[in-house]
């Protein structure tokens, strides 16, 4: 006998657009100006967030919006669907018809396999027949990525850990990979000229791609607007150009090329995780940038060939975590603050950019540490970073690169979780806190607090300590308690 799912249980309703969407919202795939259908809406929460932001959006659910068309999209979410359905050939039905309805992407989301352990059931097929009487067939991120892959016979991009996009044209694939890559440019400092000065809003356009690329903008790189702002403003873009380069140094713009470079050699590097592209699949812009920055394409592959596989050796790991000019050193890791992360060396970039692949961007997380002993990268969740002078640890996504995995693990309940001394060894020099973590750790270290390390790397070790010197935390500053 069959036993009955109750699968219009599963839907949800949300005060904001799920976390699929949101991410592909941050990622810049979610764009006003695409047209949006939510296959499998449920309640239609998102259809509605996305409709009061201006989004064309539409949406269709077997139980709760059955009557409504199923049409096609640029961007099609297919929502926590397929982890509810038990039939495994009705499952990769779903999918195939989502993709179908994708003019640009589909976004494909599902619970993983950490998630079990809030759940309460017993097994049914592949998957666990919920108390609640609904189905949940939980994944881990590869499996989800190979089945996607599989049953689509397309590849699969990790957006979010239990989040993928699949791209229809291979170009917009290799645009978003590019863009993931972190990017830093040095301070720039404009010398005094009227001209420029007068005019400095107009050319920003200009400026901005040049600071992005390290290259003038080819035809059709620059829209419209901005093009005739320059030209009303200086007469051509070639004298924009020039009268840029007039009021900055060589020097910054041979530092923004050597950036520029290393972002390219990092994408190219990583680009080998999927079925690296041929040229003539990458987009204008980005194929402009690799002709400009090397001899050719082969060139620029074998390049980073050479850095993606020094990331698979472990003396060279470490010889750059300890070379590295941000970050935190300890035995095992070097700890790194996500606003840090495009000041660490290409390699250490690309090591952590492979574990990115598998998992996605974990949006909460703030600290990444990148294992010098074992090829794991975690990422770890300090919602409080910014405002605590102590923060704690609330979550850790950790990839192990060996085998290809991606687990969580959940401080949030613990009475006694990690938290963090010396956050400016964390950050880089340029991080606008850094000179006050600096002084509240010269008046930590004065009063004695770190004279027992092994006792106040958790809270209630940290705690005791304080008390046991006569001291307080207030805000960033150490106060004698009353």
């Amino acid at each position: 006998m069959t036993t009955p799912v109750a699968r219009h249980k599963t839907a949800m309703s949300r005060a904001a657009l799920s976390r699929p969407l949101a991410t592909a919202a941050r990622h810049e795939i979610l764009q006003p100006s695409k047209s949006v259908f939510d296959y499998g809406c449920g309640r239609g929460d998102d259809v509605r967030h996305l409709s009061a932001l201006g989004f064309d959006v539409a949406g269709w659910d077997p139980n709760h919006r059955p009557n409504a068309e199923r049409r096609q999209a640029d961007v099609v979410n297919l929502g926590y669907v397929i982890n509810v359905i038990e039939r495994p050939d009705e499952r990769a039905a779903t999918l195939r018809q989502a993709w179908a309805l994708a003019r640009e992407v589909l976004v494909v989301s599902s619970r993983l396999i950490w998630e079990a352990r809030n759940l309460e059931g017993r097994p049914l097929g592949d998957g666990l027949l919920t108390s609640k009487g609904t189905f949940q067939k939980l994944y881990e991120q590869s499996e989800l990525s190979s089945w996607i892959e599989t049953t689509l016979g397309t590849e699969a991009h990790a957006a979010a850990p239990g989040v993928f996009y699949v791209f229809r044209d291979p170009s917009a694939a290799q645009q978003f990979l590019a863009n993931r890559v972190h990017t830093y440019r040095p301070r720039v400092q404009i010398d005094p000229h009227a001209l420029y000065e007068d005019n400095s809003e107009a050319l920003e356009p200009l400026f901005a791609f040049m600071r992005q690329h390290a290259r003038p903008p080819r035809k059709g790189e620059l829209d419209e607007e901005s093009l005739t702002g320059i030209t009303e403003a200086v007469g051509s873009v070639g004298r924009a150009q020039q009268l840029i380069r007039k009021v900055t140094a060589d020097s910054y713009w041979e530092q923004v090329a050597i950036q520029r470079r290393a972002e390219l050699l990092i994408y190219i590097g990583l680009s080998r995780f999927t079925k690296r592209p041929r040229f003539s699949q990458l987009g204008r812009t980005l194929a402009a940038d690799i002709r400009t920055h090397f001899t050719d394409y082969k060139a620029a592959c074998l390049q980073a060939d050479r850095l993606l596989l020094a990331c698979g050796d472990p003396g060279i790991v470490l010889v750059n975590a300890r070379s590295s000019k941000v970050g935190k050193q300890t035995p095992s890791a070097l700890y790194v603050h996500k606003s840090a992360l495009p000041a660490l060396p290409p390699v250490l970039q690309v090591y952590e950019g492979c574990a990115r692949v598998l998992s996605g961007t974990v949006a909460q997380s703030n600290l990444v540490k990148l294992s010098v002993t074992e090829p794991q990268v975690s990422y770890l969740s300090y919602p409080r970073f910014d405002h605590d002078a102590h923060p704690t640890l609330e979550s850790a996504v950790t990839v192990n690169l060996r085998r290809l995995s991606v687990d969580w693990r959940d401080y949030s309940r613990s009475e006694n979780p990690p938290l963090l001394h010396r956050k400016e060894e964390f950050v880089g020099d340029e991080h606008p806190q850094r000179g006050i973590y600096e002084r509240l750790t010269r008046a930590e270290v004065r009063a004695g607090l770190y004279k027992c390390p092994e006792r106040i790397g958790h809270l209630t070790g940290w705690r005791e300590t304080l008390e046991a010197a006569g001291v307080q935390i207030h805000g960033h500053r150490l106060r004698k308690t009353r």
